[in-house]
Parts: structure tokens; C-alpha cells; sequence
């Protein structure tokens, strides 16, 4: 017997949310599938806000920083990346949620989730085309960068533990890869 999974657009996702059935409920729109978010647990919501404060002071105003807020992708996907640095200004997102055209960087931390963000999130980020994706992976304290985006893969990954490293649209701004996983 085949099982075919009924695929969902970001329309009927939309539609969905405006008629209350999916209230209450962590979810986000991954390649048309409807996945449960796992609660965030305490480390991941420090760190990650920290990170937040730090991009917001090295970056300015050449970017705005969506904390844990959907970004719309071609491949019926609305994810809500932990972290998502975003052209400006922030009342364009008005009308929509940024799309990957808007979009410098996504960032997930990773704890109890580290399989799935390095498996089907990479997957649906490579696919749709975002530039560059970052798994903060808690457990093992250290930050691993992908880039340049293939088909379903991306071609560069990189993991870091110290150092430096500069986001591809801003070569000018160092970003201390410690101040992503420690406050």
C-alpha cells in the first residue's frame, strides 16, 4: 500500500491560521507539510536572544533582525527561522512576510532539534535558494555556516568554534563566532 501525504500551499497554510485551526499550536510550513515545533527550552531562548542583540549592534541599520517570525519560500515552505536578517525597512513586511529575495541570512539553534535543522530545514533553505543558512548547534558549542545553494544542498559548509567570520553580503563586518553561543 502507497501512502500519499496531502501537501499543503502556503495559500491553504494561510487560510488555515485566519480560521483558527491550526490555534494554539507551534507549527511551521516545511515543504508543504505542517511540522510541530518542539518548546524552546531555556538555553536556546537566551542564547539565541543574545545573538540578537549583539547582530543588531554590529549591524545597524543595514539590516533588521527578525526574531523567530515566518519568512515566506517558493517551495510552499513558511518556516520561522530563530533568527532572520533582513533587508530593511521593517514596514515593507507589511504586506508579507520577507521572502528570499529579502533575505541576508537565516539562523536556527539547535539543541533537541539539531537532526531536524541540519536535515529537512537545510534541505527546504537549500532549495529555496537562501545564500546562507547557520545552525548554532548548542550542543557541541560551535556555529556551522552553509553557503551557496545547489539544487537541494549546499555547496559550502563550515564549522566553527572561534574566530571570525564575515556574512557574505557584509565582507566589511567581522562577526565573533563565540558571541553566537555564549552571552
Amino acid at each position: 500500500m502507497t501512502i500519499t501525504r496531502a501537501k499543503w500551499t502556503v495559500d491553504d497554510y494561510h487560510q488555515m491560521i485566519d480560521k483558527g485551526i491550526l490555534s494554539g499550536r507551534r507549527v511551521e510550513l516545511l515543504k508543504g507539510e505542517i511540522v510541530e515545533m518542539p518548546p524552546e527550552r531555556e538555553p536556546h531562548a537566551v542564547y539565541s536572544s543574545s545573538a540578537v542583540e549583539y547582530l543588531r549592534l554590529r549591524l545597524g541599520e543595514r539590516a533588521t533582525i527578525r526574531e523567530g517570525h515566518p519568512i515566506t519560500l517558493p517551495n510552499d515552505s513558511e518556516p520561522e527561522p530563530d533568527i532572520a536578517v533582513v533587508v530593511p525597512p521593517l514596514a515593507q513586511y507589511l504586506a508579507h512576510h520577507p521572502y528570499v529575495e529579502d533575505i541576508y541570512w537565516v539562523v536556527e539553534y539547535s539543541n533537541t532539534t539539531l537532526e531536524k535543522d541540519l536535515g529537512e530545514k537545510k534541505l527546504a533553505y537549500a532549495e529555496a535558494g537562501i545564500r546562507e543558512y547557520w545552525v548554532v548547534d548548542l550542543q557541541n558549542s560551535q556555529l556551522i555556516v552553509f553557503r551557496n545553494p545547489s539544487s537541494n544542498q549546499y555547496l559550502s559548509e563550515v564549522k566553527l568554534t572561534t574566530g571570525f567570520i564575515s556574512p557574505q553580503d557584509f565582507p566589511n563586518i567581522q562577526l565573533e563566532v563565540k558571541k553566537m553561543f555564549t552571552i
